[in-house]
This record gives C-alpha cells, structure tokens and sequence, in this order.
C-alpha cells in the first residue's frame, strides 16, 4: 500500500499531465469534490467541471502534505498560464486504496510576486 503522501502527489501529477486513466483508478465511485465553487459534486460532475481547467495550470508544487489514518491536508502552490500564483489546501480522505474526498480551501492570489486583492461579492 503507497503512502497517503504518494498517493497524493500522484493526483497532482496526474491532473497536471492529463493522465485521466490515472484518476478514474485513484478516484472511489461515491468520489465527492467540494470548493468554494462545487458543493460536493460526484466523479462525472468533477470530471466535466474541473478537469478542463487543468490547462490553465503551468506549474504545481506540493509543499507540505500532513497525514493521519485516511486523512490528509496538502498545502500547494501554483502557477497559472497568465504568470500568477496562489496557494491552496486539500483535506483529503482516503477509503482503503481510493481517494474518497477532496475538499479545496483556496488561498491567496500573487501576480509578479504582489499579493492580489479578491473582489467581494
């Protein structure tokens, strides 16, 4: 059995490089993905609503991963094809081999190494 910490670094990778095959193996059936934008949407709905959104991603560092039992924080930062970066964290848990949940906590925004404020709806 891979670690959590492997198991999550290969999901990055994965959305990354577009290995589908690669996610549709690590993701349960029952999967659910929630963000501030998709209030635990299931495998088919994550697939057509994020996974095209890959594209948009030119570099994806893990930087810290925190694990107990079937339950994993990340901490990552990326950088968009327009040149800015933001940091995230990922809760995830794990059902035996598969990734059961995903939930997204979105960070800040940087551009040309300046913080960017949100707009507030």
């Amino acid at each position: 059995m891979q670690s959590r910490s492997d198991a999550i670094r290969g999901y990055f990778a994965a959305f990354k490089s577009g290995d589908r095959a690669h996610l549709e193996r690590a993701l349960a059936e029952d999967f659910t993905f929630t963000s501030p934008y998709d209030d635990a949407i299931d495998k088919a709905a994550y697939f057509a609503r994020c996974w095209p959104n890959r594209g948009l991603i030119s570099e994806h560092v893990v930087e810290r991963i925190f694990e107990q039992g079937d339950e994993a924080f990340a901490l990552y930062r990326c950088e968009t094809t327009d040149g800015k970066t933001f940091r995230n964290t990922e809760f995830f848990t794990f059902r035996g081999e598969r990734l059961k949940a995903v939930q997204v906590f979105f960070g800040a925004a940087y551009g040309n190494g300046r913080f960017i404020p949100q707009q507030q709806s």
